[in-house]
């Protein structure tokens, strides 16, 4: 086979594979997503962004504990949620929301247009993270991401997407350095089509709105509230400083019970 005929192959299959996995139709009987509202206290700058990458995801759970910013069993997600690519790093960004489905067909009267949801995201700030719940979940059947889904969204500005269903193509989607959070690894894309997009969606058991700030890495996935957005670096600081005596401690060769008992007493008197 010769080149131009084997380029003509792998565009046409790639083609074919956006075809069917791409789940749209065209029509207009879904409702108007949500419009995303930028939060009064502002975007946080890429420069603010990466103060928080350098902190890990229980450590900001810990300062937004100390914060009081809510209850100590909220804000993230479940263990179910996980990263399939942790070497990655931290992921953060701004939410995006859809619905999908893979077990049975589209609705013949339900159709999703595809520019509108493409604008929708490119209405949220960047960057993007899509979360995407699966109607099958927690028995998802059909993957609405891989190389090709992968490649189109982080060309829309995505970083990469939070899913309680499934995630397939892990090879060419590492390539991209596109990030996977998802309940499952899938072969097949199955009946898979976008149901909706733009409302509010619950993921690992985490309510997500278009807009939110989400954080991921290898631990997980947390909510960062935006009133603190801007004071989460300076929170994990201090809980670093908090627990750093202790560890300090702890790994000290002159470590026992007893002084362990005196380290105690100190800090109770401080």
């Amino acid at each position: 086979m010769d080149a131009s005929r084997r380029e003509f192959f792998v565009k046409a299959g790639a083609l074919g594979a956006a075809g069917i996995a791409g789940g749209f139709a065209f029509g207009g009987a879904v409702a108007a997503p949500d419009k995303v509202q930028v939060p009064p206290e502002g975007l946080l700058s890429e420069k603010e962004m990466s103060y928080l990458r350098r902190w890990d995801s229980p450590t900001i759970a810990n300062a937004l504990e100390r914060a009081n910013a809510r209850p100590a069993t909220a804000g993230f997600m479940g263990p179910e949620i996980r990263p399939q690519f942790p070497d990655f790093g931290p992921m953060i960004g701004y939410a995006a929301t859809a619905t999908i489905q893979a077990s049975k067909p589209a609705e013949k009267d339900r159709y999703v247009d595809r520019f509108e949801y493409y604008e929708y995201i490119q209405s949220v700030p960047a960057p993007r993270i899509m979360v995407i719940h699966d109607l099958d979940a927690p028995h998802p059947v059909g993957s609405f991401w891989g190389e090709v889904h992968g490649n189109l969204h982080r060309a829309l500005g995505c970083i990469g997407v939070i899913t309680d269903g499934g995630v397939r193509d892990l090879g060419p989607v590492r390539a991209l350095r596109f990030h996977l959070f998802a309940a499952e690894v899938l072969v097949s894309h199955a009946h898979v089509h976008l149901v909706d997009f733009g409302k509010p969606v619950k993921v690992g058991g985490l309510e997500v709105k278009g807009g939110d700030l989400l954080y991921g890495d290898e631990h997980g996935v947390i909510d960062i509230p935006h009133s603190l957005a801007r004071k989460a670096s300076d929170l994990c600081y201090e809980t670093y400083k908090s627990e750093r005596p202790m560890i300090d401690f702890y790994q000290s060769p002159d470590f026992s019970l007893e002084k362990l008992r005196e380290f105690f007493n100190q800090r109770q008197k401080k």
